[in-house]
């Protein structure tokens, strides 16, 4: 190499490498309003939520008392507090399987070619999705009203209720009826989901399975499921996470209502912190505080129980697989 070539090489390694980290800079100036942002509005209310539960604190003025894990060790014998956290499960133990399994379904048949106005019905039971949880609470509200409601109307209509049903009234239907409105305004999400799990699926393998005698009962069961399998543990989680979040819905339909019978932990929360409890006390944003700090930590620890019991299922998997290979 002469002398001009190596002295070309330099500079050109020299102006790469000026390049590259201005080139590195400039990503990290156009990626600052984005960070600041979410220091502000997420990761510094997180951290003050923890210090704020450790605090008797209205919220309304300075007079800010440490009281370290007091606010825990009274939530632990909070009844009403046990009460929310159980109705939240409700949503999550009942309603996440009841919407992947119903959503899982409808997304195999839509995802058939030959299914007419498969793309028709895919934007129907996509729609509630679009819409805001308050409208979708605030019209169901009128929709199921014992008061000439087309609900009730069509029920009492029909013969099948020989009386208006008080949907919203009665505290054994209350919770219900909210869990079935939440599940039927999220319905579309979780559909959505599974029809981008199902295109992951080879086109190859239904028509080998089809070649060898597979109906489709069969190209559902050893074809469609196995493949899916890994996509169902995320939208599993996904939607615990959606159940989890019930508050305007339940808001709009109920207040937490009636006598309590819908007080999911989100409406706990929102009335312990801005509203004056039954006795006429002044709201408690500390106690709120401890509240979400230990619904937050219950939610992660059933996220990663669902992740530990998913990888266990994975390797066992991948156990019998090997086990049969070397069977054969």
């Amino acid at each position: 190499m002469t002398a001009l070539e190596a002295g070309s090489a330099a500079v050109q390694r020299r102006v790469g490498g000026w390049y590259q980290r201005t080139t590195t800079r400039w990503c990290y100036v156009f990626l600052l309003p984005a960070l600041v942002l979410t220091a502000m509005f997420t990761f510094y209310p997180m951290v003050m939520s923890w210090v704020y539960s450790t605090m008797d604190w209205a919220g309304f003025s300075n007079d800010m008392t440490f009281v370290g894990v007091g606010n825990y060790r009274e939530l632990l014998g909070d009844h009403m507090f046990w009460s929310a956290l159980g109705r939240s499960m409700i949503f999550v133990l009942v309603g996440t399987p009841l919407r992947v399994g119903l959503a899982l379904v409808v997304a195999v048949i839509l995802n058939r070619q030959v299914m007419r106005l498969s793309v028709a019905f895919r934007t129907l039971f996509f729609l509630p999705v679009m819409a805001s949880a308050s409208i979708i609470g605030v019209v169901m509200t009128f929709v199921l009203s014992p008061n000439n409601g087309p609900a009730n109307t069509l029920l009492v209509g029909t013969g099948l209720a020989g009386s208006p049903v008080e949907f919203l009234s009665d505290p054994k239907l209350a919770i219900w009826t909210a869990l079935l409105v939440h599940t039927w305004k999220n319905f579309g999400i979780t559909m959505i989901y599974w029809l981008a799990a199902l295109q992951t699926v080879p086109t190859e393998y239904y028509e080998a399975a089809r070649i060898d005698g597979a109906g489709w009962a069969g190209l559902v069961r050893y074809v469609t499921m196995p493949i899916l399998l890994p996509f169902a543990l995320i939208i599993i989680v996904l939607t615990a996470k959606e159940n989890l979040q019930a508050f305007a819905i339940i808001q709009a339909m109920t207040q937490g209502g009636p006598y309590f019978s819908t007080q999911v932990m989100e409406i706990f929360i929102y009335r312990t912190a801005f509203a004056a409890d039954e006795a006429g006390g002044v709201p408690r944003l500390g106690y709120a505080s401890a509240a979400g700090c230990f619904f937050g930590t219950v939610t992660l620890l059933l996220a990663l129980v669902q992740l530990w019991v998913a990888r266990r299922l994975a390797e066992t998997r991948r156990e019998l697989g090997r086990a049969r290979g070397d069977a054969a």
